[in-house]
């Protein structure tokens, strides 16, 4: 199975059926400009669209803008708007929805669009129902690449003006203008979607329902997919000890692809607001402590390769030539013995990544690796909302996450290091309270640069400071694997993978 936007188009495609998969962990709330986790954008990308999408290459694709242009300067972008889309209550969706989604709601909420809104965005209008006009206070080189659903999705202006965006009723009933519309959620058991029989592509979806089923324990998941229950798995749903043996599977078929604007990287989180991690060389001491490429050869199975930095390996504007911190237990108690902290002094409250059991095996091997160099460590369990808040809070000493890289560092990196971005209330954003001014400027000056040449040598050196300073903690790049049944189709067909409307997707009749 591969990218099959395009070739399927040909293909009689069947109409009906119900489509069931799983949400794992369940996610807190399924309000897309509020919640960006991964489930919540698994789930509400059917409900919510943005103005374009990509393929496997990144470039952009139509969604609910159907054309667009630069001007010559690279200030102004104008957008022209789909005919006849209509929000799931039935009001029509115009271009005074887009001005207010960006210029109000996502600028005030949105941890990752809110940083480049807020810094580039001169102004928003709407000349006339179905254009809109974007004009920049300055060159943003990536601009373009920043209309995905779940970086700006499209939240509608008659719902939310007025009110306070985070208690608005309507965030427990989401209306977007998407391919399924929510039709119920019974908590610890299922949401379900349904068919928007007024959804602005003509005779699309074709799936009546789908079904986002909560099943908590991983092997349960597995099972439910072996016995048909489910018939896709996303990254993350099964350990990935049992992955070879779920494609091995008659009829199932896999790909390790839609996850090109993701690339997703994990890191660790460290609170550098207080002891012992405000020190730089106990952060140094905790990465050589941390044997990576046994993390990946044992707690992945090897679907994963060691990260170098803050940018992946598979993004624009990589660079290898980094500080390395290798795996060795004498380097880190030096590094601590220079430090002159006493990190024995007070426990380390390590939150858990309520993830799956790779991430708590992983939470279990670093509380083991850190207390082999002096650390006590508390490993502390919760579940996703209680980790985004705990996170959000900054109510944390050590943590988990993992990021999307977005194609471009300015758009899925710089948010977690610019001091411009140390905001609560949001696990994406600059949650360590890392605070370095050369790395402020030179995330700005690359973001602006049109020269690739410039950006590079920029990105390079950020990745320098950035290693140097743990000012995270890399660990791994994640390899996922989206495993279903034969007669699903369409499921992966551009670079955002599961993450899209899923407006395409059809059951083959047997």
């Amino acid at each position: 199975m591969g990218l099959m936007g395009v070739t399927c188009a040909a293909q009689a495609q069947t109409a009906g059926g119900v489509l069931t998969a799983i949400v794992q962990p369940e996610p807190p709330m399924l309000m897309l400009g509020l919640n960006q986790q991964g489930p919540t954008q698994y789930v509400a990308s059917k409900i919510y669209q943005g103005l374009l999408t990509y393929d496997a290459q990144l470039k952009p694709l139509p969604s609910l803008a159907k054309a667009w242009n630069i001007s010559p300067d690279n200030l102004t972008y104008t957008f022209e708007l789909q005919p006849g889309v209509k929000w799931h209550d039935g009001k029509p969706f115009t271009a005074a929805d887009v001005v207010f989604s960006v210029d109000k709601f996502l600028r005030e909420m949105h941890p990752r669009a809110r940083p480049v809104i807020n810094k580039y965005l001169e102004s928003a209008k709407a000349p006339s129902p179905t254009t809109v006009e974007f004009k920049l206070k300055e060159p943003f080189s990536p601009f373009l690449s920043a209309f995905v659903v779940d970086n700006m999705p499209m939240v509608p202006k008659h719902i939310y003006e007025g009110t306070d965006f985070r208690t608005n009723p309507a965030n427990q009933t989401p209306i977007g203008t998407g391919p399924f519309k929510f039709k119920e959620w019974k908590k610890g058991s299922h949401i379900v979607l349904t068919k928007n029989p007024d959804y602005w592509k003509k005779g699309q979806p074709y799936l009546d329902e789908i079904v986002f089923r909560v099943i908590p324990d991983a092997a349960s998941r597995a099972v439910a997919f072996e016995k048909g229950d489910v018939q896709v798995l996303r990254g993350g749903d099964v350990d990935n000890v049992d992955i070879k043996r779920l494609k091995a599977l008659p009829g199932v078929e896999s790909t390790t692809k839609g996850w090109e604007m993701y690339g997703p990287l994990a890191f660790m989180i460290f609170n550098e607001r207080k002891p012992p991690f405000d020190n730089v060389k106990v952060r140094q001491a905790v990465m050589h402590a941390m044997n990576r490429k046994f993390i990946v050869d044992n707690i992945l199975f090897g679907m994963g390769k060691v990260a170098t930095g803050p940018i992946a390996s598979s993004t624009m504007f990589y660079d290898k030539n980094v500080p390395n911190f290798e795996f060795n237990l004498k380097k880190a108690r030096a590094l601590i013995a220079e430090s002159g902290v006493n990190v024995g002094a007070t426990p380390v409250k390590l939150v858990a990544f309520p993830y799956g059991s790779s991430w708590d095996r992983l939470g279990e091997y670093t509380k083991q690796s850190l207390e082999q160099i002096g650390f006590k460590v508390d490993l502390v369990a919760t579940d996703a909302g209680g980790w985004a808040k705990r996170t959000g809070d900054f109510d944390f000493d050590l943590t988990f996450n993992f990021t999307y890289q977005f194609g471009d560092p300015a758009l899925g990196v710089a948010r977690h290091f610019m001091s411009t971005n140390i905001i609560k209330g949001s696990p994406f954003v600059n949650n360590q309270g890392y605070v370095n001014k050369k790395v402020d400027e030179l995330f700005t000056t690359a973001a602006a640069a049109r020269q690739p040449d410039l950006r590079q040598k920029l990105y390079s050196e950020l990745q320098q400071i950035l290693v140097q300073d743990v000012a995270l903690g890399y660990l791994f790049e994640l390899e996922y694997a989206t495993l279903s049944r034969g007669n699903v189709k369409n499921l992966v067909t551009t670079g955002i993978g599961l993450n899209e409307s899923f407006d395409s997707v059809y059951i083959q009749k047997k």
